[in-house]
């Protein structure tokens, strides 16, 4: 990934912070030499050093990450947004400004080893339903299904965790614009009705 120093962020707490916001993941794995790709919701532990997950046992990552230390990278997307230059005030001087895309993204890389221990996924499909329920203002549980239809469904799947080695965060939030550039686009970003820029705002007002 290309990161100028100005778009890396390394804070633990602001990364951990986006991927709880956006869980779902695209992890790219190379697989016999050509890219496997799959797009999962995944957990991330308390001490920010796993991810959990699940994925089909029919999933072509499931040979091959019980088979091997197969190294992959997860990465989490937050928001993203056009930024047109219209909006900076140094447009005024020169004119020399063109249109760019803000957004912010996490990337996650380690080794990913399966979890075929039916407790084990039980309680981690919980955990995910309990976490991301309330969002919905709503409270299924697991166990409002049939008994016996979960068992089947928790039998076609397979728990992941990935150790991960490294957690890189690249927010590219108008950092490198002058300050009163900057300044404008917050103010742009806050008039917005739209939702996905009111997300942008809130992360280029997250401190580096």
């Amino acid at each position: 990934m290309y990161l100028p120093k100005h778009f890396l962020v390394e804070d633990q707490t602001v990364l951990a912070h986006l991927i709880s916001e956006y869980p779902l993941a695209t992890i790219v794995a190379n697989l016999d030499g050509h890219f496997e790709i799959n797009h999962l919701p995944l957990m991330l532990s308390t001490d920010k050093t796993k991810l959990y997950g699940h994925v089909a046992r029919m999933n072509p990552l499931v040979k091959v990450a019980g088979s091997s230390n197969l190294l992959v990278t997860a990465i989490f997307n937050g928001p993203n947004a056009y930024i047109t230059p219209s909006w900076y005030p140094s447009k005024q001087k020169g004119g020399k400004v063109v249109p760019t895309w803000n957004y912010a993204a996490v990337h996650a890389e380690g080794s990913i080893k399966l979890i075929d221990d039916p407790q084990w996924i039980r309680a981690h499909v919980s955990q995910m339903t309990n976490t991301h329920e309330p969002t919905y203002q709503s409270s299924w549980k697991l166990d409002d299904a049939p008994e016996e239809y979960v068992q089947m469904m928790l039998k076609a799947i397979i728990g992941i965790e990935i150790d991960i080695k490294s957690l890189t965060g690249k927010f590219k939030l108008s950092q490198n614009r002058p300050e009163q550039d900057y300044a404008a686009v917050v103010e742009k970003l806050s008039k917005s009705p739209r939702e996905a820029l009111q997300e942008m705002l809130q992360y280029m007002k997250v401190p580096e």
